[in-house]
């Protein structure tokens, strides 16, 4: 095993103990005690996976998540932390968070959400790296590739393109998040279809996902908002004790 995990955690009993039963387990665990001191730990190492308390002295969990993540997409952070409203797992996830565990925590449940993360990490690269050789495989067909970008999916007066990430209502541009893209692309490649939220959680988020299916209801607000506030017909409709289905009013 001998994955390295960084552990930034400011309480000295429960760093301590989650040095111990993950190193029990065959990791490898450095810790650090705040914001500032983990910052400088991941610079000056390789990680297969972080640990990260929200609340910590110096610099935030949030704080150090947002910016980690704008150096590195890839590792697996799980977020540590006493809040435990839908609202906080959401500003956690939506800046690149891959799970949330709330504290007090069942080390057991903790040990498997971390082999899950690790799981997918791998899964991922390994994608990656597939894709990597078909790209080289491909070379010289760029003008394939253009036409792949410039396919859109609609609704209406809705468009979105996958390739370019580009969305417009009404020809008007419209910015989304990674994941409300997703959502968007979610439901629009289901249009006309009521998705209760365990399918949209597991399409979206994945089926590693662990947390609350209330954060769905919370995403589908944030694109209401952007997506049909101010239009003349919305597109996104709730369907009361089901779901949620995108599709044209009739």
């Amino acid at each position: 095993m001998n994955e390295a995990v960084l552990v930034i955690e400011d309480e000295p009993k429960i760093a301590r103990l989650l040095e111990l039963e993950l190193q029990y387990e065959g990791y490898q665990v450095t810790k650090a005690g705040s914001g500032t001191e983990g910052l400088e730990k991941y610079s000056e190492g390789q990680w297969d996976l972080i640990l990260l308390d929200i609340m910590l002295p110096g610099l935030s969990g949030i704080e150090v998540l947002r910016r980690i993540r704008a150096r590195d997409a890839v590792v697996p952070i799980l977020m540590l932390t006493a809040k435990d409203s839908v609202e906080d797992k959401v500003s956690g996830l939506d800046l690149g968070a891959n799970d949330y565990i709330t504290k007090p925590f069942q080390i057991e449940e903790l040990l498997a959400r971390v082999r899950s993360a690790l799981r997918l990490a791998a899964a991922v690269s390994a994608r990656a790296a597939a894709h990597t050789l078909e790209q080289e495989a491909e070379q010289g067909t760029a003008g394939q590739l253009h036409e792949a970008q410039e396919e859109w999916l609609t609704a209406a007066d809705l468009k979105l393109n996958e390739g370019t990430r580009e969305v417009f209502r009404d020809g008007q541009a419209i910015e989304l998040t990674p994941r409300e893209f997703d959502l968007l692309v979610y439901l629009l490649r289901n249009q006309r279809q009521v998705l209760n939220r365990d399918q949209i959680v597991q399409s979206v988020w994945g089926y590693d996902y662990y947390g609350d299916t209330n954060v769905v209801d919370v995403y589908i607000r944030y694109v209401r908002k952007k997506v049909d506030n101010g239009f003349t017909s919305p597109l996104i409709h709730t369907v009361r004790g089901v779901g949620y289905v995108l599709k044209e009013q009739t």
